[in-house]
């Protein structure tokens, strides 16, 4: 197996392990990839058969017009790749829109990345 294919099967593990939503659209818009937090986060809105659907789908307009702000400031500069869009006070959160490019720098598509804020409860190490 050559290094690039070795590493996309360890990146795919990463983003699939990961107990937040990852949701990872290319620069049509469009849903190329949901972790399985992502499918069943999003289950009543149809999970994992969103893929290959238009993000613009599940937004209203308001939320349309941000996203596509946001994709246009990650084209400006490679040094634009991460900006946050709202707080769930309900479940601790903060959602983030971040870039994702290509080796050369170039804008290939975006994610959305939930990053939770509860302290962890579970025991160091615990293996049971």
């Amino acid at each position: 197996m050559d290094r690039k294919m070795e590493l996309t099967n360890y990146f795919k593990s990463i983003i699939d392990q990961d107990l937040c939503s990852v949701v990872i659209c290319n620069l049509e818009h469009e849903i190329i990839y949901m972790n399985p937090a992502a499918a069943a986060r999003y289950g009543k809105s149809g999970g994992s058969s969103l893929v290959g659907q238009s993000i613009f789908g599940c937004h209203n307009d308001k939320s349309e017009e941000l996203i596509r702000k946001v994709t246009a400031w990650f084209q400006e500069s490679t040094e634009h790749n991460r900006v946050y869009t709202f707080r769930n006070e309900k479940e601790n959160k903060d959602v983030y829109m971040i870039a994702l490019r290509d080796d050369a720098g170039n804008l290939i598509g975006y994610y959305e990345k939930h990053e939770y804020r509860n302290v962890e409860k579970g025991k160091r190490y615990q293996l049971d």
